[in-house]
């Protein structure tokens, strides 16, 4: 049957802490011949939900790598192995790929951790790790940030679905903005004259659709070591003490505009008392200072030297044009500007209203705001947080992190400041700027933290090339031939190429793909035949790709409105339509012939009690017949006290078939008195009458009541089969199918009920 769905694990080693990413996605061969049209030109549906983050990060580990595996990765992996089926664990990837924390551990040190997290890996678990090298490693900035790209945009419909996020000429994906604890990324595709101009800066990115073609993409990234909070904040207060050496050397405290008024620190941001005999930092509740001290920090004057880490702006870096790049920032972007700032579900950033809550905030006496979270009422401390400590550190950063974000956006990047600045292209004003909440990215920055509730990590933009990967290219023949080598096949990033030849620093996706299972006859062709059937076959796959056909919903919704129509008819009308459809969908059979019950039809005694056959007739008498449990029901439960029966035609279709169809059949009419009125059927052989006196003498087990309703009592009867003389032949005795039900037609209350008789319709 082949696998349904395939499964990756990746671990994101950042510098505060590790988190697992369990993702899974249909397999190709299935997702391809399952897709419309439109799925086809789609990248491969990615699920993800399973996430589980441990604390501290990797980097801790540098002294002592021996204790990565048991202290820090076991956690993670039993985690990953209760996810993945156990039958599908040897084929899932696992990767761990480490971020800015192992990038300021040296050298040594990384390649002792990398090392044991390997062995550890590769000897505790039977996941996928074909290469150490590729799986295991601590990645760029630049490769973080196109992964970045690539999940945010492949989560916002960029790619799949680009003629709903125009936001200039032929661009159709958004910038990615990315903020840790120690680095900072950007990630965007130029416009078309900025990209021309600095095509040597870019990278080139391939995916692979489910159809099988390329979907490339050109983009400028660019990664800041230094730039995250946490690096920032320390590069922050080493300007501090250098600004106030007389104060630092007499012991004194040294102001910090950026830090609640009171609050009181240690250099390395530990709460302090009030005599604690080491250097102390003393909160001022000056945000405005705070802002003047922190924009230094950017060194947008700094030229950048040859081979050095880029500046934050510099020459190489394409301008960004507002009216076509449109940023989500994730990570301390979301955090910063929401955590007290902001309620969690405005997504929306207006500049001016932003600051104006953080000055509210950061103004503050430290007491106050530390009564308030030890009372659980400060508006940015989340209810699930139990964490009192956790929150009290994140309050004594928050209005730090707010000015750097605010200068790294606005003095860096040069981002428009919403409800200040006039924005290029755009008539939002801040008047206006409650139109881009809710799940609009028309202006030119909005934090996230998740997209259609999927959280933005940059682990899915590395495992959607992995998945891309193992989807066929098409018009390749099962030998793999057929395509010019390395365009169009490889899936990966690298330095731009123009003419779409693979270059050679290209990163490949680390996954392989597999024919497409095709299904042929056998025959004498040659090799070269056989795969030009092969590409031809699944290429009538690819073209030939249904659409959700609409006409059996639509044949399925006209049947109902029939059935509808039909049961609205009056009764009289539905009877005739349905001895109409009766005579359509009954077998003929040769007179005198025995019947074969169908295969809905049922025998008591032997004998069929529907008297069409087939599925269809079968089929007729569900939809049609008129129900006689109603009826039982009534004489088993003994609700209806006192009936006569009535002198009535029989109007059941199913009776004049049963009784009068074909030879040897007969029908009873039962007249209020307790006799019989004779029925006989016209055409055919004769038709035997009978006479019964007394509705007592019907109580044979085989007789059965079958039907009542508003037109009078029906009696089905057997066919002449079933009818013979006690004494001899050709005198019928009558034998109805009551299945050993007494019959209550003796009772004296029934005899004498004051009912009139029931009469036609």
């Amino acid at each position: 049957m082949g696998k349904k769905h395939r499964w990756g694990v990746i671990i994101d080693a950042g510098s505060s802490g590790s988190r697992l990413h369990v993702y899974r996605w249909k397999d190709p061969s299935r997702a391809i011949k399952d897709a419309s049209k439109e799925e086809l030109h789609s990248l491969p549906k990615i699920k993800t939900k399973w996430t589980k983050k441990i604390r501290p990060g990797i980097s801790t580990f540098g002294e002592t790598p021996a204790q990565v595996g048991a202290d820090h990765l076991k956690e993670l992996i039993d985690y990953a192995l209760d996810i993945v089926p156990e039958d599908m664990v040897a084929d899932t990837p696992i990767f761990l790929m480490a971020t800015a924390g192992m990038r300021f551990l040296p050298q040594l040190q990384q390649t002792a951790l990398l090392r044991e997290t390997c062995s550890y890996l590769s000897q505790h678990t039977s996941f996928s790790l074909p290469d150490c090298g590729q799986n295991i490693q601590v990645i760029s900035g630049e490769t973080e940030g196109l992964y970045g790209w690539l999940a945010a945009n492949y989560l916002l419909g960029g790619f799949d679905h680009p003629e709903k996020h125009e936001h200039g000429q032929n661009h159709h994906t958004y910038g990615f903005l990315d903020m840790g604890g120690a680095s900072a990324q950007i990630a965007f595709a130029p416009n078309s004259t900025e990209a021309a101009d600095h095509a040597d800066n870019l990278k080139l990115i391939r995916l692979r659709t489910l159809d099988g073609n390329p979907s490339e993409h050109r983009v400028f990234t660019a990664t800041w070591l230094g730039f995250g909070v946490n690096k920032a904040r320390e590069s922050y207060v080493k300007s501090l003490t250098d600004a106030h050496k007389d104060l630092l050397i007499s012991g004194s405290d040294i102001p910090d505009p950026c830090m609640p008024k009171g609050l009181r620190t240690t250099l390395d941001g530990t709460l302090a008392a009030q005599a604690g005999g080491v250097p102390t930092l003393v909160g001022t509740g000056d945000f405005a200072n705070c802002l003047v001290s922190t924009k230094p920090l950017l060194a947008k004057d700094t030229l950048c030297g040859e081979g050095a880490e880029p500046c934050l702006i510099h020459d190489p870096v394409p301008s960004i044009d507002f009216n076509v790049n449109h940023f989500v920032g994730v990570s301390e972007y979301y955090h910063s500007t929401h955590g007290f700032f902001g309620e969690k579900g405005d997504m929306a950033y207006d500049f001016a209203t932003y600051q104006k809550k953080v000055l509210d905030f950061c103004n503050q006496d430290w007491t106050s705001i530390d009564a308030k979270i030890e009372g659980g009422g400060i508006s940015g401390q989340r209810k699930k947080d139990k964490d009192v400590d956790r929150t009290l550190q994140d309050a004594q950063q928050a209005c730090f992190k707010a000015s750097w974000v605010i200068n790294v956006l606005h003095e860096g990047i040069g981002i428009p400041r919403v409800g200040l600045d006039k924005i290029p292209g755009l008539n939002v004003t801040s008047d206006g700027v409650e139109e881009t909440k809710g799940t609009s990215y028309s202006t030119p920055f909005r934090p996230v933290d998740k997209i259609e509730d999927v959280e933005v990590s940059w682990t899915l933009g590395r495992m959607l090339l992995y998945a891309a990967g193992q989807v066929p290219p098409r018009g390749v023949s099962s030998s793999g031939s057929g395509v010019t080598a390395g365009k169009g096949v490889a899936v990966g990033f690298g330095s731009n190429s123009k003419d779409g030849a693979i270059p050679s620093d290209f990163t490949y996706a680390g996954s392989s793909w597999e024919p497409l299972k095709i299904d042929s006859g056998s025959g004498s062709k040659g090799h070269g035949d056989a795969d030009d059937d092969w590409a031809d076959a699944a290429d009538d796959i690819f073209d030939k790709a249904r659409d959700k056909s609409a006409i059996p919903g639509a044949l399925f919704f006209l049947l109902l409105v029939l059935l509808f129509a039909f049961l609205l008819r009056k009764k009289e009308r539905r009877v005739r339509l349905y001895s109409k459809f009766g005579s359509f969908v009954r077998r003929s059979r040769w007179p005198g012939s025995p019947r074969k019950p169908g295969r809905f039809t049922s025998t008591i005694g032997g004998g069929p009690v529907n008297g069409n056959n087939g599925p269809l007739a079968g089929l007729a008498k569900m939809l049609f017949r008129r129900h006689s449990r109603d009826y039982e029901r009534v004489l088993e439960e003994g609700q209806l006290d006192q009936f006569e029966l009535g002198d009535v035609d029989i109007l059941d279709d199913d009776f004049i078939s049963d009784s009068s169809e074909g030879s040897g059949s007969s029908g009873v009419h039962m007249a209020p008195g307790g006799g019989a009125a004779r029925r006989s059927a016209g055409g055919g052989l004769g038709t035997p009458t009978l006479s019964v006196d007394k509705f007592d003498d019907l109580r044979s087990p085989a007789a059965s009541l079958s039907a009542m309703d508003r037109s009078g009592l029906v009696v089905r009867t057997e066919s002449r089969e079933r009818l013979g003389l006690g004494g001899g032949l050709g005198a019928p005795s009558l034998q109805m199918l009551n299945a050993g039900r007494r019959s209550r037609a003796t009772s004296p209350t029934r005899l004498k009920s004051p009912m009139a008789p029931l009469q036609e319709d």
